[in-house]
C-alpha cells in the first residue's frame, strides 16, 4: 500500500512539475487586454463589464445557495417538518422572470453600442477627422496579401499604417473563408471569396503587432500571420514613396504563384494586383496558364 502511495505523491509532484514550467514558457500578456487603440478599447470596455456584471451575478447565486443550504438544512429539531403545499407565488414567478430579462438587457445595451461604434471609423486624437487609410487585405493559402490603391503599392505578410488615423482595411479572399485579426487592435472580421467586409481599425501610437488569421483554413492555418507596423506619419510616408521608387512590379505570372497554397515570407511591389483582378467582385479567378514572363520567372522578395 505504501509503495502505491509513494508512486501516486511522484506523479502529482510531477503534473505539479510540468504545470509550473508550462506557466514559466506562457506570455501571459494577452493581446486582447492589451489594447493599442480605439477599436480595441472599445471591445475590452465591453469585455471587462460583462465579467465584472457575470461575477457579481455569481456571487449573488452563491450566497444565496449557502444562505438556502444553512437555513433550510435538516436539523434536529425540524425532522417532522413538510413544506405546505404551494400551487404559485406570483411575486416569485415575476422576480425570477424579470431577472433574466434584466440581465440580457444589461448586456445588450452596451454591446449593440458597440457593435454600431465599431462599424464606424474610429475618432482620432487629431484636431481635425483624417480620411481612413483604405487598405485591401486580400487572403490566400496560406498568406496575406495588402494592396494600397492609393498609393499604389502592394505588400505580403506585413502591413505598415500610419498612427492615429483610421484604416479601412476591406476584406476578400481568394479561395476559403478566413478571419484577419490583430488582437491589441481591434476583433476579428471574415473575408471570404466573391465579398468584401469592412473593417476600420486605429493604431494610437507607433508600434509593432503580430495579427493572424482566425479562422481554422487548412494545414498551413497555424503559420498564417502577419506583421502591422504603425509608423509616424514621416516614415509612412516615406516608406511609401521608398517601396515607388525601388520595389519590383507585380506581374500575374508573379501574383499566380503567390497564390498557390505556401507560406512565403514579407514581398513589396511597387503595383497592385487590383489592377487586373478584384477577388471581391470576381469569386472565381481564372489564371491564365499559358501567360510567361522572361523577366520574371521567379517570385520577387
Amino acid at each position: 500500500m505504501k509503495r502505491f502511495q509513494n508512486i501516486s505523491r511522484k506523479r502529482e509532484l510531477v503534473a505539479a512539475l510540468a504545470f509550473v514550467l508550462l506557466l514559466s514558457g506562457c506570455d501571459i500578456r494577452m493581446g486582447v487586454l492589451n489594447p493599442k487603440g480605439p477599436v480595441a478599447q472599445t471591445q475590452y470596455d465591453l469585455i471587462i463589464w460583462s465579467i465584472i456584471f457575470m461575477l457579481i451575478i455569481v456571487v449573488v447565486v452563491f450566497v444565496l445557495f449557502t444562505v438556502i443550504l444553512i437555513k433550510y438544512r435538516e436539523r434536529p429539531d425540524n425532522m417532522d417538518y413538510e413544506p405546505p403545499e404551494m400551487h404559485g407565488n406570483k411575486l416569485l414567478e415575476v422576480i425570477w422572470t424579470g431577472i433574466p430579462i434584466i440581465i440580457v438587457i444589461a448586456l445588450s445595451i452596451p454591446t449593440v453600442q458597440a457593435i454600431f461604434e465599431l462599424e464606424e471609423p474610429p475618432k482620432t486624437s487629431a484636431e481635425e477627422q483624417q480620411k481612413p487609410l483604405v487598405i485591401h487585405a486580400t487572403s490566400a493559402d496560406w498568406k496575406w496579401i495588402f494592396s494600397y490603391p492609393e498609393q499604389g503599392i502592394e505588400t505580403v505578410n506585413y502591413v505598415n499604417i500610419p498612427e492615429d488615423r483610421p484604416v479601412e482595411f476591406r476584406l476578400t479572399s481568394t479561395s476559403s473563408i478566413t478571419a484577419l485579426w490583430i488582437p491589441e487592435l481591434g476583433g476579428q472580421k471574415y473575408a471570404m471569396a466573391g465579398m468584401e467586409t469592412k473593417l476600420y481599425l486605429l493604431a494610437d501610437n507607433p508600434g509593432t503587432y503580430m495579427g493572424r488569421n482566425a479562422n481554422f483554413n487548412g494545414e498551413g492555418f497555424a503559420k498564417m500571420e502577419f506583421e502591422v507596423e504603425s509608423q509616424t506619419d514621416k516614415d509612412f510616408k516615406d516608406w511609401v514613396a521608398e517601396v515607388q521608387d525601388t520595389a519590383p512590379k507585380l506581374t500575374k505570372t508573379t501574383y499566380n504563384k503567390i497564390l498557390e497554397p505556401s507560406h512565403v515570407g514579407r514581398m513589396t511591389y511597387s503595383n497592385t494586383h487590383l489592377d487586373w483582378v478584384n477577388h471581391a467582385a470576381q469569386k472565381a479567378y481564372y489564371k491564365d496558364k499559358g501567360e510567361h514572363d522572361p523577366h520574371n520567372s521567379h517570385m520577387d522578395h
